[in-house]
């Protein structure tokens, strides 16, 4: 399995530049497998809003390259629980904090937008405050 950076997975989402697509697309007509840490996904998120792409957006986009038979993130269910919670109003990164932490007790946090939010949504595991 071979690991890919952000910069490749933008090609795929932004139809941005046509010579690095190119690329990229070849790359996954080989059949090889491909992965990305959360870190990537992350970063990835953070460019597209960056760029002032909206969320469902950025869920289409991410939910796309999930679908690629070839593509298997790491944590991948946790990724995908992430993109939910995302989808649903909470802050990304909070989201996958929040999916990667799901086997344990309890998420302990400061912030009380992300506490109230991850309550309404009944997302697991609890957030309490700190």
């Amino acid at each position: 399995m071979i690991a890919i950076d952000t910069n490749l997975l933008l090609r795929l989402v932004l139809d941005d530049a046509p010579e690095q697509q190119s690329r990229v697309n070849a790359l996954f007509k080989t059949g090889q497998l491909f992965t990305a840490p959360a870190t990537v996904l992350l970063e990835l998120v953070w460019v597209l809003q960056s760029r002032g792409f909206s969320a469902a957006h950025i869920v289409h986009g991410l939910t796309t390259l999930l679908e690629i038979p070839n593509f298997k993130p790491e944590h991948d269910i946790a990724v995908r629980e992430a993109l939910h919670g995302y989808q649903s109003g909470m802050d990304f990164a909070d989201a996958l904090h929040l999916a990667l932490s799901a086997s344990h007790q309890q998420f302990m946090t400061f912030d009380k937008a992300f506490a109230a939010k991850a309550k309404k949504l009944g997302l697991r595991p609890a957030v309490a405050l700190a």
